[in-house]
């Protein structure tokens, strides 16, 4: 039990120094990589979300955010009909996602206030996909966001309005991508 102890003290931090405190860069740089990872974004990706979030009107980081949770894979997950943003990107890929009838295959598709979300008519079809996917976290307490509509008897969402920066839970300091991108 002695040997325990010295181990984890080991693996800590060296005795008697402390930690180095992160500069800000440092801090910029771990945020706009924590929202990419949230997103599922590479680099480019992101810049290119980035610039347009920039030209739009209002403030840059409050657009950026509106930006990514317009993304159709984005807008899937949170009308709760994936487990993952990773599922539903592949879902969007594989064909089985369409926007106001036509079939989305780039899960970076924006919406826009009015369309509808829906399955294609053969996923519904696939039982055992339908019962481990969809209705699994459709019977979840999770709430869908005020900007979207679900309807869960015909698995169809639609988009009411917007996402604004209050839509948006996650704990983001947009600030800090802004700060890092205009440098």
């Amino acid at each position: 039990m002695v040997e325990k102890n010295t181990v984890e003290q080991k693996k800590d931090a060296p005795k008697g120094k402390r930690p180095k405190k992160m500069s800000e860069y440092g801090r910029q740089l771990q945020e706009k990589q924590k929202v990419k990872q949230m997103y599922g974004m590479r680099e480019r990706q992101f810049r290119r979300f980035f610039a347009n979030a920039v030209h739009a009107q209002g403030a840059p980081g409050d657009n950026l955010l509106s930006l990514l949770e317009r993304r159709i894979d984005n807008v899937f997950y949170r009308l709760k009909m994936a487990t993952t943003r990773t599922q539903a990107r592949q879902m969007i890929v594989h064909g089985h996602v369409t926007v106001n009838g036509e079939k989305v295959s780039s899960p970076s598709f924006l919406v826009s206030v009015g369309d509808e979300i829906s399955l294609i008519p053969s996923a519904l079809e696939h039982k055992a996909f339908m019962e481990q996917v969809v209705d699994k976290r459709l019977n979840l307490g999770i709430k869908v966001p005020e900007w979207l509509e679900l309807d869960k008897k015909t698995y169809k969402g639609r988009v009411l309005r917007l996402p604004v920066r209050t839509d948006i839970q996650a704990p983001i300091e947009e600030h800090l991508i802004v700060e890092l991108y205009s440098k």
